[in-house]
């Protein structure tokens, strides 16, 4: 922000103690209070008050009802709560982003290409969400991308936001130096390309250090950034440790034409994740919401990277069954299946038939007579599966039924007879059904289906480099490694492993490098990557002397 101009004093907010002010605008000042309940200190942004009459007042609200709208997102500043002070100004209080802007940062030092890249898919992902909620932003630039506590990158400044996504609207208020060619038209337009125009800027001069036609040593007025804009190509980034994937990106990204530029905010995230993967680099989410996602495009290469799949509900009833998933009502604990045979119930309580499906064919086993001492009801019988068991100790086997009239020495021996046989006749029946389940018995045996060989859907995963040693020589500090599996199209990635640094990586085909000796241990890190561009899980590292 600039301060040309006094701030205005800041306003007496109840429940709110001012501490100090933070910037000033054209159109408002923002200050730094401290909320009395709950306790945290807040960004408060104060409309001046002479934009109260010219309808700058309508736009502030509009601001706040569009950052409230999307501020649940995490890379959009957090609104709190939005009023008008004693004075009449009206005010929002906002989320206090205590660390530097991006455009404070890059001045002072570039980033680094995975930051970058990082910082860029996030944006995009919060500019995505604006678009989708109707919302364009018109103003996106480092200045406007704070950054939170957890070092996350914020957007703000929704002052000349539109929710005119048909194109048509003022140049008032634009940043020029990350505005597209369209903003500069006798009859401006905007719409979703224009925004992506302006990220593709600003991930450009977080590379460069410097906006995209700023040119340095020359005279950089207004005029001539809006004529280089306008006419001239987009200078080359000139970052050695860009690739060109990365270069391809944002040229396309800041095409003169705008229907030559990505569609969307979310198709520029894409394009960035996959810059991440030709470098070897962790991939960042790309945070949307879509409630009702549309049809995939057939066209669309992104590998799936940020496609949003259903939900798939899966009914606890399933059918096939998923087996017995309690122990046999007698007390036995449940046994696999052996050799394909059915599963028998668990229990003889009128349930719901259980079907398993299994290799072989299903076969159902018929119940038999002996099982129990008093038959089942047929109608009942219709919908039980009863348990095949061994019979049960004579002594638990019911009484049979007295015959009448018959002397008390003749039935009673009677009994005992009819018993012993009874036993004898469950012993045999439970030998014949135990060979019966070990054996297959009378049933059809089930044919064994083939068992389909194992398919590697995922891919193996591809090993570390082996044996990395390092060795100190005139020309500094040779390392090499040796492919434990080596494959056609083979490449190695590397780079430096300083303490706090991030080195991009480099690739090469050779199993040796020699890098610039340091002052104390020189230390790199290897991977391998196929030709199907996997790579290794995790490096090796290697330090010398």
């Amino acid at each position: 922000m600039s301060t040309k101009r006094p701030p205005a004093p800041p306003p007496q907010l109840p429940g709110f103690t001012y501490l100090e002010l933070l910037g000033s605008g054209g159109f408002a000042d923002v200050y730094l209070y401290e909320q009395q309940l709950p306790r945290r200190r807040v960004a408060v942004k104060v409309l001046l008050p002479d934009r109260l009459t010219t309808g700058s007042a309508e736009e502030f609200t509009a601001e706040a009802n569009v950052m409230a709208m999307l501020s649940t997102h995490p890379a959009i500043v957090t609104i709190h709560q939005a009023g008008v002070a004693g004075d009449g100004r009206p005010y929002l209080v906002m989320e206090y982003c205590p660390k530097p802007n991006l455009q404070v940062r890059y001045r002072a030092e570039p980033f680094s290409v995975a930051e970058a890249l990082r910082t860029g898919i996030q944006v995009a992902a919060a500019v995505e969400t604006a678009h989708r909620a109707g919302v364009l932003h018109r103003d996106i630039k480092p200045a406007n991308i704070l950054v939170t506590e957890y070092n996350r990158p914020a957007l703000t400044d929704f002052g000349i936001a539109s929710s005119d996504a048909t194109g048509a609207g003022a140049s008032a208020g634009l940043s020029i130096p990350w505005s597209p060619p369209e903003s500069f038209a006798d009859a401006p337009q905007s719409g979703p390309r224009s925004d992506v125009y302006a990220l593709g800027a600003t991930l450009y001069s977080l590379l460069a250090g410097r906006s995209p036609f700023e040119t340095p040593g020359r005279r950089n007025t207004g005029a001539d950034l809006i004529e280089r804009i306008v006419s001239q190509p987009l200078p080359p980034l000139e970052r050695p440790d860009a690739p060109r994937a990365l270069v391809g990106v944002l040229e396309r990204a800041m095409a003169k034409n705008p229907g030559d530029r990505f569609d969307s905010a979310v198709a520029f995230a894409r394009a960035l994740q996959k810059v991440q993967i030709e470098l070897a680099h962790s991939v960042t989410p790309i945070d949307i919401l879509d409630d009702a996602p549309a049809a995939p495009d057939e066209a669309d290469d992104d590998d799936g990277l940020t496609r949003v799949r259903g939900i798939v509900s899966i009914d606890p009833q399933t059918s096939p069954a998923a087996g017995p998933t309690r122990p046999s009502a007698f007390g036995a604990p449940a046994a696999p299946p052996l050799s394909g045979a059915p599963v028998a119930s668990s229990t003889t309580d009128a349930v719901a038939p259980v079907v398993v499906d299994y290799p072989g064919e299903t076969v159902l086993r018929a119940d038999a007579s002996h099982a129990s001492a008093a038959p089942p009801d047929p109608a009942a019988d219709s919908t039980l599966r009863r348990p095949v068991s061994v019979a049960p100790a004579a002594s638990q086997a019911p009484s049979p039924a007295s015959p009448p009239a018959a002397p008390a020495v003749v039935r009673r021996r009677r009994g005992v007879w009819v018993a012993v046989g009874v036993a004898a006749a469950l012993v045999i029946v439970g030998g014949v059904v135990t060979a019966s389940l070990l054996t297959g018995g009378d049933a059809a045996e089930p044919s064994a289906s083939p068992t389909a060989a194992p398919v590697d859907v995922v891919g193996a995963a591809v090993p570390t480099p082996t044996d990395l040693t390092g060795r100190v020589s005139d020309a500094g500090v040779v390392f090499t490694w040796t492919n434990p599996d080596p494959r056609s199209g083979d490449l190695f990635l590397w780079r430096i492993d300083a303490p706090g640094q991030e080195e991009a990586l480099t690739s090469t085909d050779q199993s040796t490098v020699t890098v610039p000796a340091d002052a104390g241990a020189t230390c790199i890190e290897v991977l391998l990557r196929r030709a199907d561009g996997q790579a290794s899980q995790t490096p090796a590292t290697g330090c010398a002397p």
